[in-house]
């Protein structure tokens, strides 16, 4: 049985075996470990995955001609794949959980927010990228590739650029080059209690990044705030711990 490339879902399918035991093998694997795999399209990376010992494993593949080839050829699969968009899927699992992907290039921002959506419960991604938008991730303030994604994952993950990924590795070569990172959950160190008001914020001060903040962000935050030190500064200037300033800020709005 074979399957499709589908351009409109962002596929270019892994066929570099060193490569894909390479990200396997990053994984931090425990006793008790649930993980799940996001788009495993004709199963590059799932076949070792599949031979992990001790890992409840479960795949989100929205694409029906994959789920069948998936379950045909890989018997171990039956029962494991949840067969909807990623972005509607709910929680894969009761308790802790980590998340791998070679991750669909047209969707990966929005599969960022949706691990947000769940980051209490997701102790590690590893996950690969367009380069572009895994060094934006792991970009530090003051780098112009911080941005809306750079902040958010980094209030609540460790963020680390483990490797490239060739193009030749896939087929079809994209014509973007690949990266792969680790996401370690950090437990929320800072303590922000409002996540959806914290995104709001971030989003706010890079919609308008070429303005200060006091400009950027005066429809969110009460007058007597817009004096505060950090509004003269533009949003690739802050750190996360100066937007949690911020956004302790804002919830006295």
């Amino acid at each position: 049985m074979q399957y499709t490339l589908k351009k409109s879902l962002g596929q270019h399918f892994l066929h570099d075996e060193n490569m894909c035991r390479k990200i396997v093998d990053q994984l931090g694997v425990a006793p008790g470990f649930q993980l799940v795999e996001i788009g495993p399209g004709g199963g590059a990376i799932t076949k070792y995955l599949l031979e992990l010992e001790g890992v409840a494993y479960k795949a989100i593949e929205v694409d029906d001609e994959k789920v069948a080839y998936l379950e045909k050829t890989y018997p171990l699969l039956q029962g494991k794949i949840i067969h909807q968009d990623v972005l509607k899927a709910d929680l894969p699992f009761t308790g802790q959980f980590s998340v791998i992907g070679n991750f669909p290039y047209n969707i990966s921002s929005p599969i960022l927010f949706k691990i947000l959506e769940w980051e209490e419960q997701v102790d590690e991604v590893i996950g690969m990228f367009q380069k572009e938008v895994a060094q934006r991730v792991a970009a530090g303030p003051g780098s112009k590739q911080s941005g809306i994604l750079s902040i958010l994952i980094q209030a609540f993950f460790r963020v680390e650029y483990l490797f490239d990924v060739h193009e030749n590795c896939f087929t079809p070569p994209p014509k973007v080059k690949s990266g792969v990172i680790r996401l370690t959950n950090i437990a929320n160190p800072h303590g922000i209690s409002d996540k959806r008001k914290f995104i709001t914020l971030v989003k706010g001060a890079f919609n308008q990044r070429r303005k200060t903040l006091r400009n950027a962000l005066k429809s969110y935050l009460p007058a007597e705030a817009l004096s505060h030190p950090l509004m003269d500064k533009r949003a690739e200037q802050l750190s996360v711990s100066d937007f949690v300033t911020l956004h302790k800020l804002y919830q006295q709005s």
